[in-house]
């Protein structure tokens, strides 16, 4: 999240040099018909800021995708609704809803200790299916939710919804919306503050409370998914790692960020640097809600130019379970043009060859095996990318 940004430049209008990609039902690999990639001229190589260039390297023209075998999948076309003790089912002549408030009278220390002691996944039993929960951190309205609603069709019962936006932000949402009745209690965010970190962990906690939540995912309002629902949660669900960037950054931007008064508890040679946009299982989740060692640290004593949200749980994951971490981002940015926020996209700029690029455009390894599929999900997309992005959504994002 940020507050100010430099106005996005236009693209150059090019024609187009890919033919449409056939929507994926399921991993991109059991899809033969996609076309072979080549990066498009028009961008750049993308250089992540501070990451170590091997970790999303552009593709030499001359490659194709190379996708990771395709584990059996999870997700059966037509999923049955699964109603817990907590949800009011109500229904109409036309559909059935189901209905869940999220919201409750506890402090955010209640919360947390809740959250804390519920039982890890491998005592999770009577479990008809995990479920991912997509967590979303925004200010206040999601400019790009209907493309969100379309991704969450028909998928009732394998995700969950959790929206943190602003407590003064009261704006009605339609019964019918996947949106519905999800949103947590909240408090102000300040980009830069701790108050950033505070709301992940609410997020999180209150994700937790359903034992069913195995996968969390943190999203802005300005992300979009480039996957089907499908291929997002089979890549989820099979992954053996988490998906948290972290690096060791030498610079005043990394480690030029510590405060020595962190020392004993947290070592400058444990300090590490990330993304904030974060995927992890539920035993990290358990690990980042419960910690009372590590964060009190960080509230303390990183202050702007530190910002909890670019060390806090990258530090906490490396010094805790980096084995159990695949040190990249699912996510998506531009850095390519330098300064403090990346780079915003404009209605102009949602055209094939960067829906692609995002898509095929990176190398990285996933269970063991090399892959083109790095990114599942990109940001910044301002709202008024909105009708381009549905008008390409089913035959581009298998929508």
């Amino acid at each position: 999240m940020s507050l100010t940004s430099k106005p996005p430049s236009l693209l150059p209008s090019l024609p187009p040099s890919l033919p449409p990609s056939p929507p994926p039902s399921l991993l991109p690999s059991q899809s033969p018909l996609l076309p072979p990639f080549e990066p498009p001229p028009f961008l750049p190589p993308l250089q992540p800021r501070s990451l170590p260039p091997s970790q999303s390297p552009p593709l030499p023209p001359s490659e194709s995708p190379s996708l990771p075998p395709s584990p059996p999948p999870l997700l059966p076309p037509q999923p049955p609704l699964v109603v817990s003790s907590s949800e009011n089912l109500t229904s109409n002549s036309t559909r059935t809803t189901f209905m869940i408030s999220l919201m409750h009278n506890m402090t955010d220390e209640e919360l947390l200790l809740k959250a804390s002691r519920v039982p890890p996944v491998q005592d999770v039993t009577n479990m008809s299916h995990p479920k991912v929960a997509f967590m979303f951190l925004a200010r206040g309205e999601l400019p790009l939710g209907p493309l969100w609603e379309k991704f969450f069709k028909g998928r009732e019962g394998f995700y969950s919804i959790y929206l943190h936006q602003d407590p003064s932000f009261n704006e009605t949402v339609p019964e019918d919306s996947v949106f519905y009745g999800k949103k947590i209690p909240s408090q102000p965010v300040l980009w830069g503050t701790s108050s950033m970190i505070d709301a992940e962990r609410r997020l999180l906690a209150n994700a937790l409370l359903d034992p069913c939540n195995q996968r969390f995912v943190l999203l802005s309002e300005s992300c979009i998914p480039v996957f089907n629902f499908t291929t997002i949660y089979n890549y989820l669900i099979n992954s053996n790692l988490s998906f948290t960037a972290i690096f060791d950054d030498p610079g005043r931007a990394g480690r030029g960020r510590y405060n020595p008064k962190m020392w004993p508890i947290i070592n400058i040679t444990d300090w590490r640097k990330g993304s904030q946009w974060f995927e992890v299982n539920r035993e990290l989740a358990l690990d980042i809600v419960s910690d009372t060692k590590y964060y009190p640290i960080f509230k303390q004593f990183c202050l702007p130019p530190c910002y909890n949200d670019e060390h806090y749980i990258p530090t906490l994951v490396h010094m805790k379970h980096s084995e159990l971490n695949s040190n990249r981002s699912l996510t998506w940015v531009d850095w390519s043009r330098g300064g403090p926020h990346p780079r915003k996209f404009g209605w102009i700029d949602v055209k094939p060859e960067l829906i692609n690029y995002i898509k095929f455009g990176s190398e990285c390894v996933y269970n063991g095996n090399t892959t083109n599929v790095c990114f599942l999900f990109a940001r910044k997309f301002l709202p008024n990318t909105l009708r381009p992005l549905l008008r390409v959504a089913p035959w581009l994002l298998g929508i």
